[in-house]
């Protein structure tokens, strides 16, 4: 498996080289430095919270200097890579208002800013890495394949990211609630927990000693999948949570907003074991669906769950890859079926829904027509409701002819080929360049 992965991550580079002259130039170092790194399991990690946090959201907690995947150290004290990366971790909140540890990236470029005013700042929800300590996406950074307790997580965020630092942009990368720390588990797509996390990570790269970013930075939100769930919950949350953060816009791309729709969506499918991942994070914070969970499930509905928290995506997809839901409950009953027929678990599921509240910046929502992980109908639902409530929306549907058959082509593909419209999109809101909104010609697109 790990060669097919690996392959995929050299097609996407490819993909990406057409768009961007500094793809080029990286992917030519793939295989020099930084393509695989290994931590033992029982080394000491500067991933362990503090015994206690402060009250600042956004405190940074602690750092520590760190690699970046595809960088070259060239004479003269050049690299490859126009950034100098920290590895961070900083105060967050959780959904029941706990404070909470969160580690992430800080990457400063050191590209010449060439716009006007001040250097802006992205801060980048990465997209689905699994549950597991070992995916955190600040591990895979470093490396594109990061090997760490018999899991490996996968870096593909990386020239997502160059791209901006070659812009001149700094880069500021959450790994989300319970990633990579060791204190609870990853919550995956819980609304608030990946908003503030994101929001929180902002607030850390402003503060980060000795680095040139002011409170009136303009800053633009970026992701996709569950980036881009991240991407629309801090969007909306941003009003009332960070306020004074300086935020022009954010990219939303192939958002789980609706995660029942989506969790019929991506049941059969490759990837199906994101399903494991929302329950395990549900449950978190629901102790009272215990009970019922556990008279639905069989054991080897128990046992998915259960292996589903320590995994990468590339352990889940030879897990459970094509799995229908319906083989982990004792009744014969979809994770879909069983969770809208029960008040408490639909009840948990609906207060992750994005579109509820109504974001005060601009926001680009993208999706693939014939996404075969995240439901194309509620990325446009999500449109919709934002359009409703007066919220200036560029909608970008992909136009896919035919389905990908659960492979997740058709979910990965827009990723790829709209990053370079989606960073133009960022950085014109970011330049303060006014937004358009295509809300009036919505019920006329696919």
């Amino acid at each position: 498996m790990s060669r097919v992965t690996g392959a995929r991550i050299f097609t996407l580079e490819v993909h990406v080289n057409r768009f961007s002259k500094f793809a080029a130039v990286t992917a030519a170092t793939t295989l020099a430095i930084g393509v695989f790194s290994a931590t033992p399991a029982s080394a000491a990690t500067f991933y362990d919270p503090p015994a206690d946090l402060p009250s600042g959201n956004g405190t940074v907690l602690r750092t520590e200097p760190m690699k970046l995947a595809l960088n070259l150290n060239l004479p003269g004290g050049a690299s490859t890579i126009p950034g100098k990366a920290t590895r961070i971790m900083y105060k967050s909140t959780d959904q029941l208002g706990v404070p909470v540890a969160v580690t992430g990236a800080y990457i400063a470029s050191t590209k010449k800013w060439t716009g006007k005013g001040e250097r802006p700042l992205v801060a980048f929800g990465p997209g689905t890495q699994g549950q597991g300590d070992s995916c955190a996406p600040s591990k895979s950074l470093e490396s594109l394949i990061h090997i760490e307790n018999g899991e490996f997580g996968i870096g593909y965020e990386v020239l997502n990211i160059y791209d901006f630092l070659n812009r001149g942009v700094n880069v500021v990368m959450t790994d989300f609630v319970g990633m990579g720390t060791t204190d609870r588990v990853a919550t995956y797509t819980n609304r608030e927990d990946m908003g503030h996390s994101l929001l929180d990570a902002a607030r850390a790269a402003i503060s980060m000693p000795g680095n040139s970013i002011s409170t009136s930075a303009p800053i633009g939100l970026y992701g996709y999948s569950q980036g881009g769930g991240a991407a629309g919950a801090a969007a909306e949350l941003a009003p009332s949570y960070a306020p004074e953060l300086n935020i022009k816009g954010s990219y939303v791309g192939a958002p789980p907003a609706n995660l029942l729709e989506v969790t019929k969506s991506a049941d059969g499918a490759g990837l199906v074991g994101v399903i494991a991942y929302a329950i395990n994070g549900l449950m978190a914070y629901y102790p009272e669906a215990h009970p019922l969970l556990d008279s639905k499930v069989n054991q080897k509905g128990r046992d998915a769950l259960e292996k589903a928290k320590t995994q990468c995506i590339g352990s889940t997809l030879t897990s459970f890859g094509f799995t229908k839901t319906s083989k982990w409950t004792k009744d014969g009953k979809s994770a879909y079926e069983t969770v809208k027929s029960e008040p408490l678990l639909l009840k948990a599921v609906n207060d992750q829904r994005i579109g509820n509240l109504k974001p005060s910046i601009p926001v680009q929502v993208l999706t693939g027509t014939q996404d075969d992980l995240v439901d194309h109908g509620q990325v446009k639902q999500l449109a919709k409701d934002w359009c409703g409530k007066g919220v200036k929306v560029d909608y970008v549907p992909v136009i896919q002819p035919i389905g990908s058959f659960g492979t997740g082509l058709n979910h990965l593909g827009p990723a790829v080929t709209n990053l370079p419209s989606s960073h133009n999109w960022l950085m014109d809101r970011m330049a303060g360049k006014s937004a358009t909104s295509n809300c009036g010609l919505l019920w006329l697109m696919p």
